[in-house]
C-alpha cells in the first residue's frame, strides 16, 4: 500500500523516551516551527508518565503499538536501543507514519535495508538521526573543505581513544551498549556512526573499505577497531577506536590534510584549528542547548514537503556498510 501524507503540522510521538531524549532531542520537537510533541512511550508506564509530566507532553503510553496507531500522531521518533529500531520502524511505516530513527539505524546493514525497503515500498518518509550534519560546527568544516581552504584533500586521520570509564559515552542503568545483541557491537557501534557519517558527508562515495576489530578484555563486545576507506575521489581515511586506554591517553581528534594545510577538530567538541601555509587560526562554535534541534528542523521541513531529506535511509546504510566492514560482519 502506498501512503501519501499531506501534513500542515508534524505531530510527534516518541518510542523510547529514555536519557537520550531528555535534553539532546526531546525538547527540540516543541521548539521547531510547525512541530509538536504530543505523545511518548516507554515500557515502564510510570517512567513514561514522569517524562510526559516533566516535559508537558499530553499523552503517554506503555505500548508502542498504541502510540503508533494514535490517529493524532503523523510522525514517529524511534529512540530505543538499536535492536528494536527495525521492528518499530516497520510498524510505523505500515501505519503510514513518517519516521525519524536514532543512530545507528539498526543492528547491521541487512536489518537497516529491511527498514529502507519497507519505507520505499509504502511511500513513507524515513530519516536517520545523523544530526551532526546540520550542526553549525560541522557545516563550517564542510564549507572549509568545499571552498578548498586547504587545497585538495589528501588524507584523513581519526583517533578516538577513551578509557573504559569516560564522560563522552551516554550512561544507562543496564549497559546495553556493550551487548552486541542489543547495540550491534560495542561502544564503537554507539560512537562511530557520528564519525563515519561525517566522513561520508564531507567526502562522498566510497570506493573500498576494510578493517580489523578485537576485544582487549574478556568482554563479548570488541573495544578496539581500526578501519580504512578509499573514497572515489581518492582521499584515504584511517580511523582508530579504542575504549580501554589510560585516562591520560584520552583522544578525540580528526585531522584532514590537504595540499596547502590541515583542518583539525574533535567530533565531540566545538573548536577547530585551520592551518594554511604554516599559519593557524581557531574557530569555536557556540554550544547547542539541544544538539538535535538543527536536524529536527530539517526533518520537519522534509516531512512537510518543504525540503529534501537531510539523511535518507539509503545514506545511513552506507555508514552501516562501513561499520560492518570494519568489524568483519557479513553484509
Amino acid at each position: 500500500m502506498i501512503f501519501l501524507v499531506d501534513m500542515e503540522e508534524v505531530n510527534w510521538g516518541i518510542i523510547g523516551c529514555g536519557d537520550v531524549t531528555e535534553v539532546k532531542s526531546g525538547p527540540a520537537f516543541n521548539k521547531v516551527p510547525h512541530s509538536k510533541l504530543i505523545a511518548v512511550m516507554r515500557r515502564d508506564v510510570e517512567k513514561a508518565k514522569d517524562y510526559a509530566t516533566r516535559h508537558q507532553v499530553p499523552k503517554w503510553y506503555a505500548n508502542a503499538d498504541e502510540l503508533i496507531n494514535d490517529p493524532a500522531i503523523n510522525a514517529i521518533y524511534i529512540a530505543t536501543p538499536p535492536s528494536s529500531h527495525t521492528e518499530y520502524a516497520q510498524k510505523a511505516i505500515a501505519a503510514g507514519k513518517s519516521v525519524y530513527v536514532e543512530k545507528p539505524m539498526a543492528l547491521s546493514y541487512h536489518d537497516g535495508k529491511q527498514m529502507v525497503d519497507a519505507a520505499n515500498a509504502n511511500g513513507v518518509k524515513l530519516v536517520i538521526a545523523h544530526y551532526r550534519r546540520e550542526q553549525p560546527f560541522f557545516l563550517k568544516i564542510k564549507s572549509l573543505i568545499n571552498d578548498n581552504s586547504i587545497g585538495q584533500v589528501r588524507l584523513v586521520n581519526l583517533n578516538f581513544l577513551q578509557p573504559s570509564n569516560n564522560d563522552v559515552i551516554a550512561k544507562s542503568a543496564a549497559n546495553w551498549r556493550i551487548d552486541p545483541s542489543i547495540s550491534g557491537g560495542g561502544l564503537f557501534h554507539d560512537m562511530a556512526p557520528h564519525q563515519l557519517d561525517l566522513m561520508l558527508y564531507f567526502f562522498g562515495e566510497v570506493e573500498r573499505c576494510n578493517g580489523l576489530s578485537t576485544s582487549t578484555t574478556e568482554s563479548i563486545a570488541d573495544d578496539l577497531v581500526t578501519g580504512q576507506i578509499q573514497f572515489k575521489n581518492n582521499i584515504i581515511f584511517n580511523g582508530t577506536w579504542c575504549f580501554n586506554v589510560a585516562k591520560a591517553d584520552t583522544t578525540d581528534r580528526c585531522d584532514i590534510y590537504g595540499e596547502n594545510g590541515k583542518i583539525s577538530f574533535p567530533i565531540f567538541g566545538n573548536q577547530l584549528s585551520l592551518t594554511q601555509n604554516g599559519e593557524t587560526s581557531i574557530y569555536e562554535a557556540e554550544s547547542l542547548a539541544h544538539v538535535q534541534q538543527p536536524m529536527i528542523a530539517k526533518v520537519v521541513d522534509y516531512f512537510l514537503g518543504n525540503n529534501e531529506n537531510p539523511c535518507s535511509g539509503e545514506t545511513a546504510l552506507e555508514t552501516m556498510k562501513l561499520m560492518d566492514a570494519f568489524t568483519q560482519k557479513q553484509l
